[in-house]
């Protein structure tokens, strides 16, 4: 079909080959973006009701989680039919109206895919378990129940290997009908694949290229790196005071991923003339591996979603034992990536080629907050430390992310008891843990710093009831905080959040550093603060350096003449009193306009939690 065409904007990037890399990504969580029907649940023409926000953020692309048909047993990615909207978040005709309003707006849509598992209601799942001899069987991973003394097929313990379920419980779920096992690496209710399939995989690339061809831009494809199974499947190492193995290892970045991958590419990517966005997300990838998955040459993915950064508090216990954050292990970790997916250069320091790339992100549906997280939620130092972590995020290399409610700040939101949850990897996790003795009010507050349910609450458009998001009652409460922090206080008022947001993705628009320059990390050891060094020598050998310096505490961070971070920076070969003529493009404590009369170089001290971003051209 004719898919709505798209119109370049001064506003956002444009159509050249490498548009994608200076873009800046968007996710909607659909049920909490903006409801229309008075249903509580949001929905797509909620979207496209409000992409005059996206428009004037300056976001280039936008990722839609799942609107598939769908049980709803994972909120969507239980998929029971590829190719239609599932009634509650409207129709096929509500989508392609959604991709008309961007692509005329000159933004473009990236659906979520979810092809690592289906819905058990999904046509082919029931198919596949009608019958041992159906046609269908091998498209999932049936196995028989291990012969255990006393116990009978299908009893705990006959599970054909010790795998936990990454949503809890076993990874394995019998069927009475046909007495086997099949497995299900998250709920019970989305059954894995069988990729070693062929038909599986043809069926999933037709359907991609269908949505394509309906005007998609792109496809963030969840788990991607799971698709590929170590066989034959054998237990897992089950670690003291587990409950089951921990098969991650045996199904994560298997022998055969980077083969369907390209294989992927090459039928559905390469055989059109417009660039398809894709990234994958790829828990527990490794950097090596990720130079794999980006390698251009390789015709895989163009970015991966890591996870390295947000375990860095992950007590013993996992993400449900949070632990203190370690901002120079955060620092170094990301500089780690950054080095490892770092571009060629020539000994003048120009790019000459890229070898992977990065995908930038605080948070996401399946994260909390980020303000909340990595920044300060206190209300006297929310709106200053949620724009300093976007200045840090915003001037790494790579794509950044920005999850809806980010660009205003929202917060963590307070959960009243286990009954105020919606995620059904809280619950079963709660459920599972007091079953076993553990202390209920412990997990309770394990759950409030790391809930996906922070992430999943309603976006906050204004302050009149349920935040604007809903005439009805909203599927999960909206934050308490609404009232202070909502798009119409922020939305064109100087200093506010929102506009510094729109600053930095300008930015990364018109700044070559910013977008393809080169990075470095400076005084990584320094937990109070951030300095990174971005550079971009162009064609003619003329030097672009954007310097960002930040104050990550409530102390606030001395910079002028004689300071510790002036000397700690010239004993690695940067001299602050070489910058004191440099433009200062942004910082948090003044609003946008206000930066550059504010004077030039680096002020003498930054306040808390501010940050700033100087240029020069040498």
């Amino acid at each position: 079909m004719s898919y709505p065409p798209f119109i370049v904007s001064s506003r956002h990037v444009g159509d050249d080959a490498n548009w994608w890399r200076r873009a800046v990504v968007y996710q909607i969580y659909p049920r909490s973006f903006q409801d229309t029907d008075g249903d509580g649940y949001g929905d797509i023409p909620g979207i496209t009701s409000r992409l005059d926000h996206l428009d004037a953020l300056g976001v280039d692309v936008v990722w839609l989680s799942p609107v598939y048909r769908s049980p709803q047993d994972d909120n969507g990615y239980d998929i029971s039919d590829y190719e239609d909207i599932d009634p509650m978040f409207g129709s096929l005709a509500d989508l392609d109206a959604l991709i008309a309003g961007l692509h005329e707006r000159g933004m473009r849509l990236v659906m979520d895919l979810v092809v690592n598992h289906t819905s058990d209601e999904h046509p082919w799942f029931s198919a596949s378990r009608s019958a041992k001899d159906s046609p269908k069987r091998d498209w999932y991973i049936w196995r028989p129940a291990r012969a255990f003394p006393g116990l009978k097929p299908g009893e705990p313990g006959t599970e054909p290997t010790n795998w936990g379920s990454f949503f809890s419980g076993p990874a394995w779920q019998w069927d009475e009908g046909t007495q086997e096992f099949y497995l299900h690496l998250f709920s019970v209710k989305q059954p894995d694949l069988n990729w070693e399939n062929p038909q599986v995989r043809h069926a999933v690339y037709d359907m991609m290229g269908r949505w394509l061809d309906r005007g998609v831009d792109g496809f963030r494809m969840d788990v991607i790196n799971l698709i590929s199974k170590t066989y034959p499947l054998a237990d897992g190492p089950r670690p003291d005071g587990a409950l089951y193995g921990d098969g991650a290892a045996l199904v994560a970045n298997g022998p055969r991923v980077h083969e369907f991958l390209h294989e992927m590419n090459q039928a559905v990517f390469a055989p059109r003339s417009r660039h398809i966005i894709t990234v994958g997300e790829t828990p527990g990838v490794n950097t090596t591996e990720a130079s794999r998955y980006t390698d251009p040459a390789r015709g895989e993915v163009d970015m991966v979603f890591q996870f390295e950064h947000v375990g860095l508090t992950d007590g013993p216990g996992g993400k449900f034992d949070p632990q203190p954050l370690d901002r120079v292990a955060l620092k170094r970790n990301l500089a780690g990536w950054q080095a490892a997916l770092a571009p060629e250069v020539d000994a003048a320091g120009r790019v000459t080629g890229e070898r992977g790339w990065n995908s930038n992100y605080w948070d996401n549906h399946d994260q909390p907050r980020a303000v909340s997280r990595f920044g300060d939620s206190d209300p006297a130092w929310r709106e200053m430390s949620a724009k300093t972590i976007a200045s840090i995020l915003h001037l790494h290399r790579g794509t950044p992310y920005v999850y809806q409610g980010e660009e205003l700040g929202q917060t963590n939101t307070v959960f009243a008891g286990i009954d105020s949850y919606r995620d059904l990897e809280s619950i079963n996790y709660f459920s599972e843990r007091t079953g076993v003795g553990d202390d209920p009010a412990a997990l309770l507050a394990g759950l409030a710093v790391n809930s996906r349910d922070n992430a999943r609450t309603p976006v906050q458009w204004d302050a009149t009831a349920h935040a604007g998001f809903t005439t009805g009652t909203p599927w999960i409460d909206v934050a308490p905080n609404f009232r202070e922090i909502n798009a119409a206080a922020q939305v064109g008022v100087p200093g506010s959040v929102f506009e510094h947001y729109r600053a930095l993705i300008a930015l990364r628009h018109h700044d070559d550093a910013v977008a393809l320059g080169t990075f470095r990390l400076l005084d990584a050891d320094a937990a109070d603060s951030w300095t990174l060094l971005r550079e971009y020598v162009g064609a003619d050998g003329e030097r672009e350096q954007v310097l960002l310096a930040a104050s990550c505490t409530r102390a606030g961070l001395e910079t002028g003449p004689g300071s510790a971070l002036r000397g700690r920076l010239a004993a690695e070969g940067l001299d602050l009193g070489e910058w004191n003529d440099s433009e200062r493009v942004l910082m948090a404590s003044l609003p946008v306009e206000e930066a550059a009369a504010s004077g030039t170089g680096m002020p003498a001290r930054l306040a808390g939690w501010d940050s700033v971003i100087l240029r020069r051209r040498l």
